[in-house]
């Protein structure tokens, strides 16, 4: 890759050429240039700030046996065994201690660094400090590349096809025109902490109008004395401002903040994420919408990024077989099919509770958490991770014959 010549005392800005632009170096962006790159295709990726994970928008919860399973070991994140509700009025602890831990929380900037290094040893190229200004369409109408401002100035890449990893924005995706903006999503503000007592093995979700008008709060710890304390706040059912309700419940150390000791904000997180299911079209010519910018997150707990770094990984490898047939839509339907069988059902009944739990009261909530506390271990994390099989409803129902059970088929299959 060449981004510039030297002609006389002049630097000379030219086009880039490459097979694969992708835009956005979080883990869906990364994963996809690693993966593309593997298969032989010549990929730049462009990162709009100074570093990889300069700016951290997530809160780093996942599942350990799928990121596991994906080559993200244990020295990347903090195990958790238990799983705590607080209400207004009531409490519940999921205790999973004695077993093998089932939830993490991810050291954020560790991973996307190591992600980073995968893309780069395949052969990527990466961009810092490099903002899409465009896209250029061919005399066909389908993308032929980039338009970018990079620390150098004005540059032109051409390629044969572009992945949008940008994220919320979905910038690539709506500049072709097949993304519009996002209607219904989830803006949240966090401080990762020190905190003097922390109970690291687990993580904790506060519920009700005290923490949240639409929304709730968490606590993930990152080890004995580093947690991330947060709030989300769902739109369009408020206009609460996630910053003002987490400083005013860190000051009046509402319930459990008031056991942890002295808190110490040491960084801040704020970002914003999708609540409206897949799009409805995440390929087009010369164009692979992944992460984030396709919907492919779970809003039960806001958790997109075991499915950014796996579907990443499939936007690169069908992307780089796609080249042979000038990544025609065609060549790209796999990828959508294939997300949509593994996501969509899941999605849309995560995104049936969460609507319910938006609109709950104080006194609902503390029902709602006798659902949850009539669940086995495994009967919860399916219930989060949004596992709704047929054959574990009907286990589920066998097992809770009573109201509890009732209600929480309302909760996922009502229409």
């Amino acid at each position: 890759m060449r981004l510039a010549v030297k002609i006389g005392g002049w630097i000379k800005l030219q086009v880039i050429k490459a097979d694969i632009a992708v835009v956005g170096g979080g883990p869906a962006g990364l994963s996809a240039a690693y993966s593309a790159a593997k298969s032989g295709a010549r990929v730049i990726l462009l990162e709009k700030d100074d570093a990889i994970a300069q700016n951290i928008r997530t809160s780093g919860v996942t599942w350990t046996r799928e990121i596991n399973r994906l080559g993200i070991s244990s020295e990347y994140y903090n195990p958790i065994s238990n799983y705590r509700f607080v209400s207004p009025s009531s409490e519940v602890l999921i205790n999973g201690s004695g077993s093998e831990p089932q939830s993490c929380v991810l050291d954020v900037r560790k991973t996307w660094h190591h992600l980073a290094s995968l893309a780069a040893a395949a052969g990527a190229d990466i961009m810092l400090k490099t903002t899409v200004a465009n896209i250029t369409m061919d005399s066909g109408g389908r993308i032929s590349g980039i338009k970018a401002k990079t620390m150098r100035g004005s540059v032109d890449i051409g390629c044969r096809l572009v992945i949008d990893a940008s994220g919320f924005s979905s910038f690539v995706g709506r500049k072709a025109g097949i993304a519009s903006e996002w209607k219904r999503y989830g803006v949240g503000a966090e401080y990762e902490c020190y905190c003097e007592h922390v109970d690291a093995d687990t993580w904790v979700l506060m519920v009700g109008k005290q923490y949240s008008e639409a929304g709730y709060a968490w606590i993930f710890p990152l080890s004995k004395n580093r947690v991330r304390i947060g709030i989300g706040v769902g739109r369009p059912e408020s206009k609460q401002d996630p910053l003002d309700a987490l400083n005013s419940m860190i000051e009046a150390r509402l319930s459990p903040l008031d056991k942890m000791g002295k808190i110490q904000p040491i960084e801040f997180h704020y970002g914003f994420i999708p609540n409206q299911g897949l799009r409805k079209a995440s390929v087009s010519d010369g164009l692979i919408l992944v992460g984030d910018s396709a919907g492919q997150s779970n809003p039960l707990v806001l958790e997109g990024i075991r499915y950014a770094i796996e579907f990443g990984r499939l936007a690169g490898e069908i992307g780089a077989k796609s080249l042979s047939e000038n990544s025609s839509k065609e060549s790209l339907e796999d990828y959508q099919r294939i997300v949509k069988a593994n996501l969509e059902s899941k999605i849309n009944s995560a995104l049936k509770v969460q609507s319910r739990w938006l609109e709950l009261s104080d006194e609902q909530w503390d029902k709602e958490l006798e659902i949850l506390r009539n669940m086995s271990l495994d009967e919860f994390l399916d219930f989060v991770k949004a596992d709704f099989t047929a054959s574990k409803m009907m286990k589920l129902a066998l097992h809770h014959p009573k109201l509890a059970a009732r209600q929480l088929f309302n909760m996922v299959l009502k229409s």
